[in-house]
């Protein structure tokens, strides 16, 4: 007991070693961050006010660009301020605070997707029924769920993490705070930790996963089992976009909290976090944006009112 410190900060040790490079990397990650705003506010903006777009479809995906937003924004401005100023330490509240907002959005994120699945199943292989079954009323019960269970399941983690002590020094193995480079510094009985990581939020990982793989081999099915072509080519037409998502946002996820403690290794973290947190966010309104005729129509849209108010 003599021995354990009370930990008031830790230090960062950075996204790279390679301070050469950390110009370049301040450069990256700004258009990175640029993007990722300007993208999902745009997506988030027309899913919101157009009214061609008010379908439960877009209700989801404006859903899933202000997680993004926010999610980038957990981890990306305060690895500015280590590739800046080279001052990587973050004081032990914030340090709490990143971890409860990065496994918020996350897991809230994964559980939203399963539910996109679950509504294109719906809409495809129920299409008369559709507007009764999923209606007003059911969809903000279930994007209000999934931000309430997301919530209190990284509530869980960071009151359980606030409850350790730290004796094995102060330097975080990673470039934001995260739950496993953290409990690698406690000098307290961590298992408790380690199993809700791997039962809680393994569990959100897979099951979501499995329910989109569930929605997706159904709607195949019943694809398949109209025998056409045309069909088949529209239904991975329309759904191309969210698969593409899925399996970016699971990958990820899978390879940072589901591998073998044993198998960690701090540059893989690192680089698939990069992917998880800075990349992912800025693809998803390129995917669905460029994947989606009725998003660009509404953009067309929301350009062609724009340009008439300036003239007149």
């Amino acid at each position: 007991m003599q021995n354990r410190t009370s930990v008031t900060e830790f230090i960062l040790i950075g996204v790279s070693d390679a301070r050469d490079f950390y110009g370049s990397l301040f450069g990256l990650f700004l258009l990175l961050y640029i993007a990722n705003i300007s993208g999902n506010l745009v997506v988030a903006a027309v899913t919101l006010w157009d009214p061609h777009l008010q379908t439960p479809m877009y209700f989801f995906i404006g859903n899933l660009a202000f997680i993004d937003i926010f999610y980038f924004s957990t981890t990306v401005p305060k690895m500015f301020m280590g590739l800046v100023s080279n001052s990587n330490r973050i004081p032990y509240a914030a340090c709490i605070a990143q971890m409860f907002f990065f496994h918020f959005l996350g897991s809230t994120e994964a559980m939203l997707l399963a539910i996109m699945g679950y509504d294109r199943y719906l809409a495809i292989c129920h299409p008369l029924r559709y507007p009764l079954l999923m209606s007003r009323q059911l969809r903000w019960t279930l994007a209000v769920s999934v931000w309430t269970a997301g919530f209190f399941h990284s509530l869980l983690h960071a009151i359980m993490m606030s409850r350790l002590s730290f004796c094995r020094g102060n330097q975080v193995e990673h470039f934001f705070c995260d739950i496993s480079p953290l409990l690698a510094l406690s000098c307290s009985e961590t298992w408790i930790n380690r199993a809700l990581l791997a039962g809680v939020t393994g569990s959100i990982i897979m099951g979501c996963f499995a329910l989109t793989l569930i929605s997706y081999g159904l709607i195949v099915r019943a694809v398949v089992a109209m025998h056409s072509a045309e069909g088949l080519r529209r239904t991975f037409s329309t759904c191309g976009a969210h698969l593409t998502v899925v399996a970016l946002h699971y990958g990820c996820a899978g390879a940072m909290y589901l591998r073998p403690h044993s198998e960690n290794s701090l540059e893989t973290d690192r680089a698939v976090t990069v992917l998880y947190t800075a990349v992912t966010p800025v693809l998803n309104p390129l995917i669905y944006t460029l994947r989606n005729k009725e998003v660009k129509a509404a953009l067309r849209r929301a350009v062609g009112r724009s340009a008439c108010s300036q003239r007149e």
